[in-house]
This record gives C-alpha cells, sequence and structure tokens, in this order.
C-alpha cells in the first residue's frame, strides 16, 4: 500500500507499493531512518533543504530546487516508476526563479507538493490533471494564509487537500488548521501515515 508520513511542519514521506521511499522538504519531526530513493527540495530556507537528516539508498537521487528548474523551464523526471513534474512556487517572501512545488505520481496517485507558495498561475491548471492530494502551506506569515489556501485548495481540485506550515517554528498548529475550510480538507497530525 502506498503510505504518506506526515512529519510536522513542511516535511513529508511517500512510501510507495515496491518500497521505494521519497522524503519532500526535510527538516521537521520523527520518521527518517527509511533509506531514501528520492529527496524533493522545494527551495533552500533551511526549513525545507536538510538533506543530511535523512538516511540514503546508495543510489538515491536528490532533487532541489536548482535541479527542477533550469533557465526559466520546470524539469521532469522518472524514478523508479515515479514520475515527477516540478511546478512553479513563488509569492513575496519566495522568488519564483528559487522555488518550485512537485507533482509526483506514484502507484496512480497524484500528490501536489505545494513547497512555500501563495496562488500560482499554474494552479488554474491542476484540476484537469485530477490531482487526489494537495499538500499546502497556510501560515499567513511567509505564504498563503488559511483563507487563501481554502480558495487555492477550491481552484486546483484535488480530492484531499491537507494543510501543513501552519506556523513557524512548530510542527502543528490546531488553531491555524481550524481557519482552513476546504470542502475536502484532510487534517493530518505530525508523526499520523495514511494510507493513499
Amino acid at each position: 500500500m502506498t503510505k504518506l508520513l506526515f512529519q510536522g511542519h513542511g516535511s513529508f514521506r511517500i512510501e510507495t507499493n515496491d518500497k521505494s521511499v521519497i522524503y519532500v522538504d526535510p527538516y521537521a519531526g520523527q520518521g527518517y531512518e527509511k533509506p531514501a530513493d528520492i529527496i524533493l527540495v522545494t527551495h533552500q530556507h533551511g526549513d525545507h533543504n536538510q538533506v543530511d537528516m535523512v538516511t540514503k539508498k546508495e543510489d538515491c537521487v536528490v532533487i532541489q530546487n536548482f535541479d527542477a528548474l533550469k533557465n526559466g523551464k520546470y524539469m521532469s523526471y522518472t524514478i523508479n516508476g515515479v514520475i515527477i513534474q516540478a511546478v512553479e512556487a513563488y509569492n513575496q517572501n519566495h522568488a519564483k526563479a528559487e522555488c518550485v512545488g512537485y507533482i509526483i505520481e506514484v502507484d496512480n496517485k497524484k500528490i501536489y507538493a505545494a513547497g512555500d507558495t501563495s496562488k500560482t498561475k499554474a494552479m488554474s491548471t491542476f484540476k484537469k490533471q485530477e490531482l487526489d492530494y494537495a499538500l499546502l502551506p497556510i501560515d499567513g506569515i511567509y505564504n498563503m494564509n488559511p483563507q487563501e489556501a481554502t480558495k487555492c485548495a477550491d481552484l486546483i481540485g484535488a480530492k484531499h487537500s491537507i494543510p501543513i506550515h501552519m506556523k513557524p517554528g512548530a510542527l502543528f498548529d490546531e488553531e491555524v488548521v481550524k481557519r482552513f475550510t476546504a470542502r475536502n480538507r484532510l487534517i493530518i497530525q505530525p508523526t499520523e501515515e495514511i494510507l493513499l
């Protein structure tokens, strides 16, 4: 079974049916002991890029924002049957040229890892991709607030929208999460693992 572990803040881990392990924005919480096949980094802020926290397989592939966005072009990858498409991410605190999100297709599931962002132009095109999960930042300080994230969730139209990156320095913040009212909201606590 495909599984997603929310580690807290903006960090999560995906484990595929064939036991491939993908980490996105390693930094917070627990659950870094499973050796990685793939590590994805959305940008170079210290709360997203701690790749040395992760145990890596010998052939682990690390994709950072500067790999995924080259000369203004968003790159695509296929690794161990996992399809990864970089997409735009930006706001007043995150330069478009230095940040990406990822759409990760694994075991017939599509997961949008937004990274640090507010509403982007590309989000209006995501509905046609029929995403299963969208992980959206909602802190309202460095990223969009819960109200804007709610509108983005509706625009993106994923089956489930998971709020992340709720409060600087915190793994989770219940009060902020309450203000994220997307109709497809799925709340996951840090260290909670769900089947996708």
